[in-house]
């Protein structure tokens, strides 16, 4: 059995020096039968060797009846037989020793249990020999350069894409081919595509792994719909990250309609996507969320150039009409572009070229820019020397389908390159393609809509800041919790406190005159809760009693909380009534974890109390995190003002409500085997130096977990 490393032996799929295709059919409209035409019409320069039962010819080569007769091991196959025949051929090929086979045929997962079971078979041959098997079920792989070409894909069927920097993968193999076409279409060069099916072996990892370390490729475009080795797809987002080369992906599968409640409130907000939507931004890669921005995006990163991507979010607007202004502001707002003042000097060198400017930012140019070049030219070189913004979108309606305004723009535009070679500006512009081709050439990316070119400058601001979105997540040795703490809300807190988690004094008791001599050591005011194995949510049974303040009032409220949790959950065993410290004031927060199938526990903090499940202000990292990650998660908040002394309110403890974010995270991660969930709901946030402290808690055992699946 074989370890290999992520992305390790996939230069076999996009430029091997022989294919055998199984499978192979003179009919040219059939699985077996594209891959071998499209070799032959493109000009693949290896071997090809068709395989057939029939041996003979297929499509004038010569044929044969099996991988035995071949003269040579071909480094790649393509396989394209029946299902039930995929297997032995996998086999033969691993014993001929072919370094990879790329198995076009349906019929595995995606049809049940019994399918499962053979694709399970094909990847346990991949794993015992290390040959690197992708699909079954997928649309294949071409190596643009060597046009070694392993796919039925339509895209294909007129034309063969120009080799070029932008690699592109799929789980999908519709939506690979599909983008393909569009970035055909739009005039980016391909390096390599591979989609990747059903995934027995060769995953998604696996595929931006290999262009990461292809030299041929600048660009990665993902289309990913799932994960199924969280660390994997790390490693490899990793290594895209080191290598310099923009991932810009587009994850599917967005919502969770239909899907059950959660067994506690941080399950509810720590969704999948969520999850994903952190990993991803935590690996450097740009999410986006269609197959257009996906094209956009990766093609403005290829007239860019990494190296030109803005390390800000400033960003000034140039537009000859205020009202195109005000639609690039407002647009610009919404993808989280700031747009600053700029520099008095600035203003007064805009002014002296256009005096009726409006020269602030957006900078209104007026008409007078239709006319005069170097009035263009002027200003745009007044901006772009202005050290307050970090790029420039420049807008025109009309002016490049004019041939005598284009001239005005185009010479502009190719003096402040020579002037300013460095500086990103952005075009949000109609033109024809010709004139797109020749502006993209000269680095000025060019995007059509307002909103889609602000969608694309914030893109490049997210690739640009990457290297300060790493987060740093270490390891912990992990140990099982003893069953008893997921128990109650008083064993949860016990075993959260012990963990460094901070918890105001509370006794259970398991009569009136405990509850009363508790009551005598803590001192009012204080909170009654019933302590019940078999209730998670204590206010929905009537099992809370808050602002206890005296004996009398405790025997009254003690009685009547044992009484409506009989009436109202007859069947639930009560091992007491928790009496405990009752926290005045303070910022209610939520705090939990949640194990994310994939990507290991998740730690979560957000707005809390009532406001939780309806606000979702919630920030989100893998665990474990320290206290200057924690701190940065709670600045994140939309409602941090409110920690922050917004409104005259007092600071409140911000450094307490880090340590217990790090501690609850710690946690987590040392016992990811035995909990599922854990919930704290509130942590009360006291102000600045008096700490913070767990309210509530719930912890969910991995196997409850596990038996609602």
């Amino acid at each position: 059995m074989q370890t290999l490393e992520v992305g390790h032996g996939l230069d076999a799929l996009f430029s091997p020096r022989s294919i055998a295709i199984f499978g192979a059919s003179d009919d040219v409209t059939k699985i077996g039968g594209r891959p071998l035409q499209f070799l032959l019409k493109y000009g693949y320069a290896g071997a090809i060797y068709p395989i057939n039962r029939k041996a003979g010819q297929v499509q004038s080569l010569r044929a044969y009846a099996s991988i035995a007769d071949l003269p040579e091991a071909p480094e790649l196959a393509v396989v394209a037989v029946p299902p039930e025949g995929v297997l032995d051929v996998v086999k033969d090929c691993a014993n001929r020793g072919v370094r990879a086979a790329v198995v076009l045929s349906a019929g595995f997962s995606e049809m049940g249990e019994a399918g499962s079971r053979l694709q399970h078979q094909i990847g346990q041959v991949a794993e015992a020999t290390g040959m690197r098997i992708v699909g079954p079920n997928c649309l294949g792989a071409i190596g643009v350069p060597d046009k070694s070409i392993a796919t039925f894909s339509v895209a294909l069927e007129s034309s063969f894409p120009t080799p070029g920097p932008v690699g592109i993968v799929s789980q999908s193999g519709n939506l690979g081919s599909y983008t393909l076409r569009l970035a055909a279409e739009r005039g980016l060069g391909i390096s390599r595509m591979l989609t990747t099916g059903n995934e027995c072996d060769v995953d998604i990892a696996d595929a931006i792994a290999s262009l990461a370390a292809d030299p041929g490729t600048s660009v990665i475009l993902c289309c990913m719909e799932t994960c199924r080795d969280g660390a994997k797809l790390q490693q490899a987002m990793a290594m895209a990250r080191d290598a310099g080369k923009p991932l810009v992906v587009l994850k599917v599968g967005v919502s969770e309609a239909g899907s059950e409640a959660a067994a506690s409130h941080t399950g509810a907000l720590a969704c999948s996507d969520a999850v994903f939507d952190v990993v991803l931004r935590n690996g450097g890669a740009i999410r986006v969320p269609s197959i257009e921005q996906l094209l956009e995006v990766g093609h403005a990163l290829c007239v860019v150039g990494p190296e030109r991507a803005p390390k800000g979010n400033k960003v000034a607007v140039l537009t000859a009409s205020g009202g195109f202004g005000v639609l690039l502001a407002d647009a610009a707002s919404a993808q989280g572009l700031a747009l600053p003042k700029l520099a008095a000097a600035t203003q007064e060198r805009i002014l002296s070229v256009v005096p009726f400017a409006s020269p602030s930012n957006p900078v209104d140019m007026t008409a007078q820019v239709s006319s005069r070049p170097e009035v263009l030219a002027s200003v745009l070189a007044a901006v772009a020397e202005d050290s307050s913004c970090d790029a420039l979108i420049l807008q025109s309606a009309n002016a490049f389908h004019v041939p005598r305004l284009r001239e005005v723009f185009m010479s502009a535009l190719a003096q402040v390159r020579r002037d300013h070679p460095s500086r990103l500006i952005c075009l949000c512009a109609r033109a024809p393609q010709e004139v797109r081709t020749q502006l993209n050439a000269m680095g000025f990316p060019t995007v059509e809509g307002i909103d889609a070119a602000c969608a694309t400058l914030a893109a490049l601001v997210r690739f640009g800041a990457r290297e300060g979105a790493a987060q740093a997540t270490s390891t912990v040795a992990r140990e099982a919790l003893p069953a008893e703490a997921f128990a109650t809300e008083a064993s949860a807190k016990a075993a959260l406190a012990a963990a460094g988690l901070p918890v105001l004094k509370e006794v259970i008791a398991g009569s009136r005159e405990q509850a009363l001599a508790a009551a005598r050591e803590i001192g009012f005011p204080l909170v009654l809760k019933i302590v019940s194995p078999d209730i998670a949510h204590k206010t929905e049974v009537g099992g809370v009693v808050v602002g206890v303040r005296s004996e009398g009032q405790l025997v009254d409220d003690y009685e009547s909380l044992l009484a409506r949790v009989a009436l109202k959950a007859p069947q639930a065993r009560i091992t007491g009534v928790l009496v405990a410290q009752m926290a005045q004031g303070g910022t209610e927060l939520i705090l939990g974890t949640k194990k994310d199938p994939v990507f290991g526990p998740m730690v979560m903090v957000g707005l809390g109390g009532i406001f939780a499940e309806v606000l979702k202000d919630v920030a989100l990292q893998p665990a474990p995190v320290d206290e200057a990650q924690a701190t940065a998660m709670l600045r994140s908040l939309k409602a941090f003002p409110l920690l922050d002394g917004a409104r005259g309110r007092p600071k409140a403890d911000v450094q307490a409500a880090a340590r217990a974010v790090a501690a609850l995270s710690r946690f987590a991660a040392r016992h990811a085997d035995s909990v599922a969930e854990i919930d704290i709901n509130p942590l009360v946030v006291l102000e600045a130096g008096k700490g913070a402290f767990a309210l509530d808690a719930l912890l969910v055992p991995e196997q409850t977990e596990k038996g609602k699946q």
